[in-house]
């Protein structure tokens, strides 16, 4: 992989006991199969085959994917890496691989890319539909209600900070100011560049002419999917935006990343639910239909590699757009590199390589993390809160132009 910054850190592995990528590996994944397991009525052979992946994540070694899998699947992770992994165990291997190469398994071992009843059917849907008919998500949509009332920056502000926190988006619709830890005074926004995100979409009539395209690579479905989707509709509405793609996953991937389905599905929820966020979501609707807003399901977006490996096609799309917007920890990883980066490492160094301006809105939920300032390092450090990076307490708006 072209590493961009002169002195690249080490690439993070899962072999260290006691560190959070081992805990993923050791106990999230096999926890995650067996809710998998037990949410569909599969047959022996579909239980069998989860039962060895099982087997594989305790003790086991990668595996290369089996003869029957698509062979243009085969070719992408043969160039992605398995000649280079397989056999190896997935704990010494780089996290970002193993964590990717575990989901691709997982649809393996129910069928998903097989002839067959469980062909195509999200082994996540289950947990994805409960989360966005979940009262909480009807509370978040019923608070749309009041930002019509607020000012135009002001509702900016809101939708954006909602985009950010996820379903934690009370935080944003609150319209807290950056928000506080009160018993460490550690501040929860541990780096906010939303004035230079601004400056690059300004309202309509200020700022330079011309189409404004937003290129929006989303995180989860359900509840973060959502406001997401409502970003993008006010920036369109706004005048902020002429055009939006929305990059999606091609597949189910790291149990809640949004797939075009998941896009219906929140979709419609916005549509039902009545009010501004019925409006929202007929304006999305609308502009889906006329094309100024576009979906994409690249297959790179389900790749076990940093963006600095990307295809020349997703780079020529990227350096098109006004800005691009990457949502969530796994993005994080993704865009800046899964290593362990000295915090205080520049953003704009570590994406550098990344071929047009680009935003990343993160919640700190793994290791990894650049751009922030000496003294907010220190005041993280100082506070005691030994899980800072991976808590998803803390977040980030990171832009370089």
């Amino acid at each position: 992989m072209p590493d961009t910054p002169s002195e690249p850190a080490p690439v993070i592995v899962g072999n260290e006991p006691g560190s959070f990528p081992h805990g993923v590996l050791a106990e999230r994944h096999p926890a995650i199969i067996r809710q998998v397991r037990e949410a569909f009525p599969f047959g022996p052979e579909r239980r069998r085959a989860l039962d060895a992946l099982l087997a594989s994540c305790a003790d086991g070694v990668i595996e290369p994917l089996p003869a029957a899998a698509d062979a243009r699947d085969r070719d992408r992770w043969a160039d992605w890496g398995m000649d280079a992994y397989a056999g190896r165990s997935w704990f010494d291997v780089p996290w970002l691989w193993a964590e990717s190469h575990f989901y691709r398994r997982l649809l393996d071992a129910v069928g998903y890319f097989d002839l067959g009843t469980w062909q195509g059917v999200d082994p996540f849907r289950p947990a994805k539909l409960a989360e966005l008919d979940a009262p909480e998500t009807d509370e978040e949509l019923a608070a749309l209600d009041g930002l019509a009332d607020l000012p135009a920056d002001d509702r900016t502000r809101a939708l954006l900070h909602g985009s950010l926190w996820g379903n934690r988006a009370d935080l944003g619709f609150r319209l807290s100011d950056s928000g506080t830890d009160t018993k460490d005074r550690v501040p929860a926004l541990v780096a906010d560049d939303s004035d230079t995100l601004w400056s690059l979409l300004p309202p309509a009539g200020q700022g330079t002419s011309g189409p404004k395209t937003l290129c929006l690579v989303a995180d989860n479905a359900g509840r973060e999917l959502v406001p997401d989707l409502l970003l993008v509709s006010h920036l369109l509405d706004e005048g902020r935006i002429d055009w939006a793609v929305l990059h999606l996953k091609p597949d189910p991937y790291y149990v809640s990343d949004a797939t075009p389905a998941d896009l219906l599905d929140a979709l419609r929820r916005l549509v039902a639910a009545g009010g501004a966020a019925a409006a929202h979501g007929e304006r999305l609707w609308t502009a889906l239909a006329d094309g100024r807003v576009t979906v994409r399901a690249h297959p790179f977006s389900c790749a076990p590699l940093p963006y600095a490996d990307m295809p020349d096609d997703l780079r020529g799309e990227f350096a098109a757009a006004t800005v691009t917007v990457l949502k969530g920890d796994l993005n994080y990883r993704r865009l800046v590199g899964d290593r362990w980066w000295p915090p205080t490492t520049p953003f704009a160094d570590a994406t550098a390589y990344f071929p047009g301006p680009v935003a990343a809105l993160r919640t700190l939920k793994s290791d990894v993390v650049t751009g922030l300032s000496a003294d907010t390092e220190a005041a993280l450090v100082a506070s005691g809160e030994q899980r800072w990076r991976t808590s998803g307490t803390h977040a980030l708006i990171q832009v370089r132009r």
